[in-house]
């Protein structure tokens, strides 16, 4: 029987994921049958996960067929209910562009009875308001802007001056995609590539168009910045070396000539970190922006809290933020997990490490899995196991730190390309706050406590808004966002003594 304490604990993580899925429901019903089944997408993918885990709190736990015939079926489903998706979508785009182009052609006619020959000319003198404070953009250029816009895309009604640029207020009459996609090749058209335009929400979220001059847009790394970049790299290297050393219960930095026992698994740690910061540069150059170099965070107790990274152009849509996002925990936490099981299929009595079972009851997804693999050797104290098994899960650990929800953190950035800025700023507060809450708790492990400094002197600013940050992820990257960050939990969240004893984790 579970203890008081496991039983409020099980029923308050029950109570977050009711809370999630009805939240995510409540925000789809607005949007009628396609928003109903992108939301069962999205609890489709993460089911057989909820299922996995939900199992192993009533104490059975499935093998590898179980947990791949539970796959099979998630995907089948979505799979399924992408289609559907896909066919309902298409209904609703064809009625919703005859209705924008019946309103447009009688806007247009309204335009003509009154003597409008020519709405960008009206939106240059009748209609737009100018504050009295003097635009930076000269009058010119400010003459060219306007004529950018018109009835079928965004009519604006006022101009407002904005920092070194301007604000166009006004109406959007059609899909943002294909309205930035003009309105930005028009401007380019006209001025060349001397400003940059922005279709974003303003704080009452209506859209609104930003201009700001190209001397705006984010700098390249300095000499000094890439100086610094390879000197932490070369300490990373050096934590990494005295991390593993560690394991193997000793000094590194004392008895550098063991040097030869730490490399083979300083190497699996740092394909882990390979796989992560190169699959944010491909992705970047796939979808043409700019990334810099890693500056790695080098740590005595895990090697290194990953690398903070940042663009060093403009992005173009939520959809590329997310991507570059996610590109470098996945490719990093499918190498851990490859490199996990790995491990513990080659772990034998007398594999090089032997650790105290009470290390695989520190995350549910690692004990889990070791579970599943090494079955009833981890009932007794002591468990022989392969290096690999410890890359695995410091690869874990590392992909788990930088999905956290927070700022410039990987998962701050797939929040904020899901579900928008203000969110994103949300999510940031109540992770300092949670992560400000278990080093309180547990003074003993400075783990916690450094990365909330880290966070909240390097990396708690969100993102720069897109050049189009109106459009949001298709359904298909929101579920996949949601997955990661699901998954982030199962790793980080450790496993009780009562629910380790059920599975026979632990002498």
């Amino acid at each position: 029987m579970f203890t008081t304490t496991e039983t409020t604990t099980i029923i308050f993580i029950i109570a977050i994921a009711l809370g999630v899925l009805g939240w995510g429901f409540n925000r789809a019903k607005v949007f009628g049958k396609l928003g109903i089944l992108a939301w069962l997408q999205s609890v489709v993918l993460i089911m057989p996960w909820l299922v996995f885990f939900g199992l192993i709190g009533l104490g059975v736990y499935l093998n590898l067929v179980g947990i791949l015939g539970l796959l099979v079926v998630s995907t089948g489903f979505y799979i399924w209910l992408g289609r559907e998706l896909r066919a309902a979508g298409q209904d609703t785009i064809l009625r919703e562009r005859a209705a924008r182009l019946i309103q447009a052609k009688e806007e247009a006619e309204n335009s003509l009875d009154i003597g409008e020959s020519n709405p960008a000319s009206t939106l240059a003198t009748e209609e737009t308001e100018l504050e009295s404070e003097p635009l930076s953009i000269p009058d010119e250029d400010l003459k060219v802007m306007q004529g950018i816009f018109g009835v079928d895309t965004f009519f604006a009604t006022k101009t407002i001056p904005y920092d070194e640029g301007v604000i166009f207020q006004g109406n959007l009459r059609n899909e943002p995609v294909d309205v930035y996609q003009k309105l930005s090749t028009s401007l380019q058209e006209r001025l060349a590539d001397k400003y940059r335009l922005f279709l974003v929400e303003n704080p009452e979220a209506k859209p609104v168009v930003i201009v700001l001059p190209a001397s705006a847009d984010p700098q390249l790394l300095t000499t000094t910045q890439k100086i610094l970049a390879g000197l932490l790299f070369l300490a990373t290297l050096a934590t990494t070396g005295e991390t593993v050393g560690l394991f193997f219960g000793f000094d590194f930095f004392s008895q550098t000539n063991r040097w030869q026992e730490v490399l083979p698994v300083s190497i699996g740690v740092w394909m882990v970190l390979a796989a992560h910061e190169i699959a944010h540069q491909v992705m970047a150059k796939k979808r043409g922006v700019k990334f810099s170099l890693p500056f790695f965070i080098p740590s005595f107790q895990i090697a290194t809290f990953g690398a903070i990274n940042r663009f060093q152009s403009l992005l173009p849509s939520r959809s590329v933020l997310f991507d570059v996002a996610i590109a470098g925990p996945a490719a990093g936490g499918i190498t851990s997990v490859v490199l996990l099981i790995a491990g513990l299929l080659l772990s034998h009595t007398g594999s090089a490490f032997q650790m105290p079972t009470e290390f695989f009851q520190g995350s549910i997804l690692v004990g889990t899995l070791a579970k599943v693999v090494l079955g009833s050797a981890l009932q007794e104290k002591i468990v022989d196991i392969h290096p690999l098994v410890i890359v695995g899960w410091l690869g874990l650990v590392l992909t788990a730190l930088n999905l956290m929800p927070a700022g410039q953190l990987d998962g701050g950035r797939i929040v904020q390309a899901i579900y928008g800025r203000k969110t994103a700023q949300r999510t940031t507060i109540a992770t300092l706050i949670l992560l400000g809450i278990i080093s309180f708790i547990n003074p003993a492990n400075p783990v916690i406590l450094y990365w909330l400094v880290i966070i909240l002197f390097l990396q708690r600013g969100l993102e720069r808004p897109s050049l189009n940050e109106i459009t949001e992820p298709n359904d298909a990257r929101a579920a996949l966002g949601l997955l990661a960050l699901f998954l982030m939990i199962a790793t980080m969240i450790p496993l009780t003594p009562g629910l380790a004893g059920k599975l026979g984790i632990g002498g």
